[in-house]
């Protein structure tokens, strides 16, 4: 099971939000640069990254910031946050990510999510982020009436390469991720899955790994490694266990 660390970006720093409050924020000190450069010490192959600025305004703010850590580190990384266009996509491909995370773009215009499928093949992760059973957009600011996994069975032909299935009451709040919704979720997909939200110990990525689920194919932590509830030396030790 792959294990992406994350560095979530606001204002050129790393900070974590509780269930996507923006005003319930803690700012930390690392630079998200150095913050890459840490995990990449620690052997971490798999990066997510997600530029908040770009969630609120719907561009890519921070794309400065993801070159050079494309350019310093050797990571996959994967990136979300504001890409609601083709012209986005692509400077983020440019720039040399391995996926692009598309999310109230793609859930707001399913012929944008068709088209970027099309044209960057096996290189579009399609973020679904739910609170009780149904879809949130807009940095998460937009309760949409849509059941995920029925948005998802109309999408699921359309060739997305991963889902990163978050559930919003978790994010943030250390509670463990909502790991019986994330398998409901990937019996339904034609792609693999990654859980989000909610990661609080060690232990929730023993639970992931036992669930032996080959549609799962990884798991993203962040608040619990900038807390010190998880140290990077014991999260790396599961990398390849």
């Amino acid at each position: 099971m792959k294990i992406f660390p994350a560095i979530d970006i606001k204002d050129k720093k790393c900070v974590r939000l509780i269930k996507g409050d923006f005003e319930n924020k803690t700012e930390y000190e690392t630079s998200p640069i150095d913050q890459a450069g840490k995990y990449k010490d620690h052997g971490f192959k798999n990066l997510h990254i997600v530029d908040l600025d770009g969630a609120l305004t719907g561009k890519t703010v921070n794309l400065d910031i993801i070159k050079k850590i494309v350019s310093k580190y050797d990571l996959k990384i994967e990136i979300g946050g504001g890409v609601r266009n083709l012209d986005s996509v692509n400077q983020y491909i440019d720039a040399g990510v391995d996926k692009v995370i598309l999310g109230s773009g793609a859930i707001k215009n399913k012929e944008f999510l068709k088209k970027a499928c099309e044209n960057f093949k096996n290189q579009i992760a399609l973020g679904l982020d739910a609170k009780d059973g149904n879809l949130s957009v807009s940095g998460w600011k937009e309760n949409l009436e849509i059941k995920t996994t029925d948005f998802l069975k109309e999408v699921n032909d359309y060739g997305v390469s991963r889902i990163i299935f978050t559930d919003i009451n978790r994010d943030g709040m250390k509670t463990s991720p909502n790991l019986d919704e994330t398998v409901k979720i990937a019996g339904f997909s034609n792609c693999p899955v990654v859980i989000s939200g909610g990661v609080s110990s060690i232990n929730d990525i023993k639970k992931a790994k036992e669930l032996n689920n080959k549609k799962i194919e990884g798991i993203i932590v962040g608040k619990a490694i900038y807390d010190g509830d998880i140290k990077l030396d014991e999260l790396a030790k599961e990398i390849n266990a």
